[in-house]
């Protein structure tokens, strides 16, 4: 069963997702907040699978309550998904940084809601391919330069690659196909690469992968 806190100031927003939500085989919410204060109380109580976390909020703003998340061992498999107005919210890429596995629009469609919540518990792909890699490369050209190429030299040059890859916003399964290897292989270089630069999970090995120069904004094609 996958828990899912809901994290939103606005209580139509929250009956919304609640609504839709609950009536999901395998899926139930363990709770709710309205700002994020409440939030990190409910997921140290409840500890849930995911929080769907406003970007604004009053009293503690979701981006810095995601920063505490990240920096708390106990919240350490908690997936922080971050909900948006616009899909270019400049505040998005800086909470991707801070721990967040992906964002979603609050007027995306329902079945890609659901569907996001199943994959960032995988730890599949980023949610909203499309939308994410434009973000992503509009606000990696904003970030810092890129680190020293020594933040990579624990790596293989495979999972260079594969690093690359996710960097650009592909699945496993794109990448499997590009590397002409099974689906699982692909998910073992992920993983494997993950662990060595101590990633909490893709969204930021996206980041590392800008960060680190190994992709650059542009490169998406």
């Amino acid at each position: 069963m996958i828990r899912v806190l809901l994290a939103d100031d606005q209580l139509l927003v929250r009956a919304g997702f609640r609504a839709l939500l609950d009536a999901q085989p395998g899926i139930e919410i363990a709770g709710e907040a309205a700002d994020g204060e409440e939030a990190l109380i409910a997921l140290r109580e409840q500890r849930p699978d995911v929080v769907l976390m406003d970007i604004r909020m009053p009293v503690l703003d979701g981006l810095a309550a995601t920063r505490q998340i990240s920096e708390d061992p106990r919240l350490t498999d908690v997936k922080v998904v971050m909900l948006t107005t616009f899909e270019m919210d400049e505040y998005v890429f800086e909470a991707i940084r801070a721990g967040a596995a992906g964002f979603l629009v609050k007027d995306t469609e329902p079945e890609e809601l659901v569907r996001a919540v199943r994959a960032v518990v995988d730890g599949d792909a980023l949610l909203s391919p499309g939308v994410t890699r434009r973000l992503i490369a509009e606000f990696a050209a904003r970030s810092k330069e890129p680190a020293a190429g020594g933040t990579l030299s624990a790596l293989t040059e495979r999972e260079r690659e594969v690093m690359a890859l996710v960097g650009l916003g592909m699945s496993n399964e794109e990448i499997a196909r590009r590397l002409v290897v099974s689906p699982l292989t692909a998910k073992t270089h992920v993983s494997r690469t993950m662990t060595k630069l101590g990633a909490r999970d893709r969204a930021q090995l996206v980041v590392l992968a800008y960060e680190s120069g190994l992709v650059r904004p542009g490169w998406l094609g």
